[in-house]
């Protein structure tokens, strides 16, 4: 048996969200320069995305499904697997207060940018740990224990509303938004030019 459509389906979508907030960083660190439109606007639907996709389709997946069927075959994996669905409660809040932060910096003005930054900074670093820990810790367990019944179970489960950056079809409904995010984000994420550098 191959490696399950699934777990393709988490690590592909896990590769995605690392990249949107990675590439957020340096755009942060940049500011909006002389294009604070473009710049806010872009970040605005950074965060949207992660609210819309890996929050509110990626997570309640493996919260409803998967860690259920982990905790009763391999129990060992309960501290991990709590601590998982406890970041999985705060990230959504966490999210939803950094779209606060960013629309105080644009509106406030440049006092809120400190705030902001070291929040998402901090953000990141919880995201991608957390990834970490289900790419190392949990996915490996799951490989060898689950049946194929659970597999194809999981399959459908997660084959279903892919992130459209990892993959997915995309719905027209935010059509515009991963326009918005390809286009806009420089390489590797995107294909926009950077952001303060004029067109050749």
């Amino acid at each position: 048996m191959g490696t399950p459509a699934a777990l393709q389906v988490i690590h592909d979508e896990h590769v995605a969200v690392a990249a949107v907030l990675r590439s957020m960083l340096p755009l942060v660190e940049q500011g909006p320069g002389g294009e604070p439109g473009r710049f806010f606007d872009l970040l605005r639907a950074m965060l949207f995305y992660i609210d819309e996709f890996p929050e509110q389709r990626h997570h309640p997946k493996e919260s409803n499904l998967l860690f259920p069927k982990l905790a009763r075959l391999a129990p060992e994996l309960m501290p991990v697997i709590r601590q998982l669905e406890i970041d999985h409660v705060q990230g959504e809040g966490r999210v939803r207060a950094l779209q606060h932060q960013l629309l105080a910096w644009e509106l406030v003005g440049e006092s809120r940018r400190a705030g902001f930054a070291k929040d998402l900074q901090a953000y990141v670093r919880f995201y991608l740990e957390h990834m970490r820990m289900e790419e190392t810790e949990v996915l490996p367990v799951a490989e060898r224990v689950l049946k194929p019944s659970d597999w194809a179970e999981l399959d459908r489960t997660f084959e279903n509303e892919r992130d459209p950056l990892a993959g997915g079809v995309a719905d027209p409904a935010y059509e515009q938004l991963f326009t918005r995010i390809v286009m806009a984000t420089p390489a590797p994420l995107g294909v926009g030019r950077e952001l303060h550098k004029t067109p050749a």
